[in-house]
């Protein structure tokens, strides 16, 4: 199991679209894939689990990738969220 904190810097937070890119890019991966905030732990397999993190832009998170591609999971999800590659797929 490997972990980072990264903070939302999308405009809109993890509202419905950038939730759908996220869960998207995570299940490509065979690794389970959850997002953990002072709310709780959410699988960002699911567009509805993550939407119930309700995070917003500044939030801080935490990314959780255990199994077998958890490294590349974490690297890529990791850095599409600092990157603010959302924002470049919802146009």
């Amino acid at each position: 199991m490997v972990s980072a904190k990264v903070t939302v810097i999308d405009d809109t937070g993890l509202h419905m679209k950038p939730a759908g890119i996220l869960c998207k890019k995570a299940v490509k991966f065979k690794s389970k894939v959850r997002i953990k905030n002072e709310t709780g732990t959410y699988n960002a397999k699911s567009v509805i689990s993550i939407l119930g993190a309700c995070v917003r832009n500044g939030d801080e998170i935490e990314l959780i990738c255990d199994g077998p591609d958890e490294e590349e999971a974490l690297h890529t999800l990791v850095k599409d969220i600092r990157n603010k590659l959302f924002r470049d797929e919802l146009v």
